[in-house]
């Protein structure tokens, strides 16, 4: 497997039921040196670290690791939200980190993919890439398109290839997403 140049680019991405199927499907088509990777993935506390480390296993070209306060991000990395806390990037210097913040659920959610990507909409900017995923509910459909609005490129899983199409469809309906994409894309 060749290495990647190093992009300036972060991907931020949202799912919840179905999501870790799909996610499994989308990273094991990751590039050595592909540029850092965030996910929120609707799921309890204590499974987030279990669902890293299998990921982990799996992915030859990645290093995933459920997230923790202060982690840079890296390319070749993968961050996984903790399943009790909330995922952010902040700008510290001339890198991005992860901050895992501990406040009430936000769209009924903690974490919530909202929190991610409206970070990234403010941290990273143009410089942002946004997929929001199979789920229920509205989840990151208006944090999509705040990462949208801040010059980020946005998509949304089309309904083909979701377990549920509420979340993608919602970030659909809000024209938050530039483009629907089939996993294939």
């Amino acid at each position: 497997m060749s290495s990647l140049p190093p992009s300036k680019k972060i991907i931020a991405i949202g799912a919840s039921t179905g999501g870790v199927q799909i996610l499994e499907e989308l990273l094991l088509q990751l590039e050595v040196n592909h540029p850092p990777v965030l996910i929120t993935q609707h799921m309890p506390a204590g499974f987030t670290a279990s669902f890293a480390a299998r990921l982990n296993q799996i992915l030859a070209s990645s290093h995933v690791k459920e997230a923790e306060d202060g982690d840079t991000l890296m390319h070749g990395r993968v961050l996984i939200a903790p399943g009790d806390l909330h995922m952010e990037v902040h700008k510290k210097g001339f890198q991005y980190i992860a901050v895992l913040k501990n406040y009430p659920k936000v769209n009924s959610h903690k974490p919530s993919v909202n929190v991610l990507f409206r970070s990234m909409a403010k941290e990273v900017g143009l410089f942002g890439v946004g997929f929001i995923l199979t789920g229920m509910g509205d989840d990151g459909a208006t944090g999509l398109l705040e990462m949208k609005n801040a010059g980020a490129s946005t998509y949304a899983q089309e309904e083909k290839s979701c377990i549920v199409y509420g979340m993608p469809k919602k970030a659909v309906e809000l024209g938050a997403s530039k483009e629907s994409l089939s996993l294939e894309k």
